[in-house]
């Protein structure tokens, strides 16, 4: 190392770090490019999708790794786009892939919470992809981040709803439990962006990882109230007013169909009652370093929002 590695999702917020990861330390680079584009010009951009065997195969060709990041976190069934068929499907076609082109390194993200008995399909779909992984005779590394900030993502909308430029405007939402929702929801462990595509990149160069599965978060914990005050603060300032939305009624949304015309759906709900916490010390074992604060890390870009 380096070599050269091919990139699914490479045009996505997180693929974009994992890229430029990549380039400070010098590695060559073919990224998968599908709906998104990949403008830089020091990286090789092939177009297709993961259900392609021919893009697969010219993008894998000739490279030493492969960081597999496609994920969704909602479906489109009517345009083919289910967490079966991403998650799983996809997944099986870049194992396949890499096996046929004799490409042995494979670093695949997954996502914390993922089990074998989870409720929601998200995470059901995402332990399906894992035991694909892990079932092969691949040179495999899975890592699974907690909720991933940035300047860009989901905190665009936290921005906004700081900013009180985006509705409900009076206050920052959240998912609460409880007949009134005012339980709270689950806990968080955000992890800065940087620190994922630090990590990724770390994989590939750390053989200690090798088959093995770790949990990526940062170092703090947050009801969800507590981090949109963390993030209100960081944006504008100071904090803002929080108020729940009783997730039972968020369901009840959410099976009569009206949840995409409110930005969410069944399975963020559910996810949102669940704790994503996770318990780094084996990544600080093996990786040697401890993922940033979200306070500090939302200051180095909180101007870009």
């Amino acid at each position: 190392m380096p070599g050269r590695v091919f990139v699914t999702g490479g045009s996505g917020f997180v693929g974009s770090f994992v890229i430029g990861e990549l380039l400070r330390r010098g590695y060559g680079i073919n990224a998968l490019a599908h709906h998104g584009t990949i403008a830089n010009p020091s990286v090789r951009a092939v177009a297709g999708d993961l259900f392609n065997p021919s893009s697969l195969d010219e993008g894998i060709r000739g490279c030493d790794a492969i960081i597999h990041l496609v994920g969704i976190i909602a479906e489109k069934p009517s345009k083919g786009t289910t967490f079966e068929r991403i998650h799983v499907e996809g997944t099986r076609c870049i194992v396949d892939a890499a096996r046929r082109n004799q490409v042995r390194r494979l670093v695949h993200m997954s996502a914390l919470g993922t089990r074998p008995n989870a409720v929601s399909q998200y995470h059901h779909t995402k332990w399906k992809a894992e035991e694909y992984v892990r079932g092969s005779d691949l040179d495999w590394t899975i890592l699974r981040p907690s909720l991933i900030h940035g300047p860009g993502g989901f905190m665009k909308m936290e921005a906004a709803w700081a900013r009180k430029s985006s509705p409900p405007f009076v206050a920052m939402p959240y998912f609460g439990g409880g007949l009134l929702g005012l339980r709270g929801g689950g806990l968080l462990q955000p992890i800065y962006v940087g620190d994922v595509a630090r990590a990724f990149v770390d994989a590939i160069e750390k053989p200690q990882t090798i088959r093995r599965t770790y949990e990526l978060a940062g170092p703090g914990r947050f009801t969800w109230p507590q981090f949109h005050r963390a993030a209100a603060g960081g944006v504008v300032g100071h904090r803002r007013l929080t108020a729940p939305m009783p997730a039972w009624v968020a369901k009840l949304l959410a099976a009569a169909g009206l949840g995409p015309l409110l930005g969410f759906n069944r399975d963020q709900v559910i996810m949102s009652q669940e704790d994503n916490i996770a318990d780094i010390a084996p990544f600080e074992r093996d990786f040697g370093w401890t993922p940033r604060g979200f306070e500090a890390t939302l200051a180095e870009y909180a101007g870009k929002l």
